[in-house]
């Protein structure tokens, strides 16, 4: 494995997205109007990272069975990704996410057990890489501390927590993080805040960049070092499926981090990769890339704020996956 730009840890799994015409009731079928299988999980990251054109590697466990044979053909062969801190394992199954995207947002049925493999077991060694990305949860995640001592910049989120007990000890994790990325109901659930912005603060005395986002509000950033805070609005979309919107944005800031972008270039394109990312169906595959970026530019010439991004980087675009993507 040569040195990456990027090295993401998480559970993968292979998503299934229907996209309905409304919500589901017991004792009636619904017809899809449209669907989509792609990666998801922590492959969410792992795939906008790479369409953005960084070097990205994943350090995640996969079933020896026949989703996680696909799964690991398409992130390795169909988008480029470097799968050697990656494992297959025999008897244990890839995780599988129903998700019911109507009304704008979705809904997830997900069939999976904890892997066998953690996370430390993965990544023995800090990881080759200028930034490392992790879910945190309650589960041990000893190698962000090696991977920030060996320079790497840490950035972290956190998912919907099943039990809704939100337990703040989670958070103790923060103290090897650099840049926090929750979602807005995350945010307030585990500091127990009632707003965005309270919950921004109260995260901001543990961490030393945070940037809570919000769905159509758009996002809230706080450097706690230098004090500065940035409101950006959403970009308006038509949205068809949000599966995944929060992990593309999150990617979207980390890329812009390490192109060393101000504080505000950095959330509004954050802002823009996810909001692209939900006005088709998928995850992973609705993660923007270059060319779908300079497609939207094209169409607003009136919004200035990242022409010069966009140009940079559009005309050394990487081609779309295998998928067509």
């Amino acid at each position: 494995m040569s040195d990456l730009d990027v090295v993401v840890s998480g559970l993968v799994f292979h998503d299934l997205v229907l996209g309905l015409p409304s919500a589901p009731r017991p004792g009636t079928e619904v017809w899809a109007d449209d669907s989509a299988e792609s990666p998801g999980g922590i492959a969410n990251f792992a795939v906008a990272l790479a369409r953005l054109g960084l070097r990205t590697g994943l350090a995640a466990t996969f079933g020896a069975d026949d989703l996680g044979d696909r799964l690991w053909d398409r992130l390795e062969r169909g988008v480029g990704i470097d799968l050697t801190l990656s494992r297959k394992l025999a008897g244990w199954q890839t995780p599988l996410t129903v998700a019911l995207a109507y009304d704008n947002d979705r809904a997830l049925v997900t069939r999976g057990t904890p892997p066998p493999l953690s996370a430390d077991e993965l990544l023995t060694t800090p990881p080759a890489a200028r930034a490392v990305a992790a879910h945190i949860g309650p589960w041990p995640n000893e190698w962000l501390a090696k991977a920030r001592a060996a320079g790497s910049v840490v950035f972290a989120d956190v998912g919907w927590d099943p039990s809704e007990r939100w337990d703040p000890a989670v958070l103790d994790q923060l103290e090897h993080c650099d840049v926090f990325l929750p979602n807005a109901g995350e945010a307030m659930s585990y500091t127990r805040t009632s707003t965005p912005d309270e919950a921004l603060a109260r995260l901001a005395e543990k961490v030393p960049v945070v940037v809570v986002s919000d769905g159509a509000n758009g996002a809230l950033a706080l450097d706690a070092g230098s004090g500065e805070r940035v409101v950006v609005p959403a970009v308006q979309v038509s949205a068809a499926d949000t599966t995944g919107a929060g992990d593309v944005f999150a990617a979207g800031f980390i890329a812009a981090t390490l192109w060393e972008l101000p504080l505000a270039e950095r959330v509004r394109f954050a802002a823009l990769t996810a909001a692209l990312s939900v006005t088709r169906l998928g995850g992973a595959d609705a993660a923007p890339t270059w060319a779908d970026l300079a497609e939207w530019h094209q169409q607003h010439p009136a919004d200035q704020s990242l022409a010069a991004l966009i140009s940079a980087h559009s005309g050394s675009a990487p081609l779309r996956d295998q998928s067509g993507r």
